[in-house]
């Protein structure tokens, strides 16, 4: 897509700091740097959410993701690591080219996610479970 920022990033048109690469995946710096660490790992060829990646995609920044977290965890020794990614703007996506951010974290660091919980009866769980089965078939 000519107007996505990360598309530009993936074909060299913006600069990077890159971390890694593969036929699938770029993974570069986060010029936001929440912590020392701070990568984003993106798909190479376009797709703005979950929703729309090939399994080769998926496979891959799978893959991607856990090369970079052990090496993040090797070199930075952090507390935690948070893996984050969001799909749409309700969920809060602001750039839709997918991507995972790798964050690493520690103690008092600032950085918070919060969510309320709702503890809705065994019965309402099962009922949303055989929904989402019905969409697996």
């Amino acid at each position: 897509m000519s107007d996505c920022v990360f598309c530009k990033i993936v074909a060299g048109q913006i600069p990077s700091t890159k971390v890694f690469e593969d036929e699938h995946t770029l993974a570069f710096m986060d010029l936001g740097q929440v912590n020392p660490g701070h990568v984003l790992v993106a798909v190479k060829k376009h797709a703005a959410t979950v929703f729309e990646l090939e399994e080769a995609q998926a496979e891959a920044i799978a893959r991607a993701v856990v090369k970079i977290s052990r090496a993040l965890k090797k070199t930075f020794e952090p507390e935690g690591l948070s893996v984050y990614q969001a799909n749409g703007k309700a969920a809060g996506q602001t750039v839709f080219h997918y991507h995972v951010h790798l964050l690493p974290r520690h103690a008092g660091d600032g950085m918070e996610l919060t969510w309320p919980v709702k503890n809705p009866l065994r019965e309402k769980l099962e009922e949303y479970a055989e929904k989402i089965r019905a969409g697996l078939r």
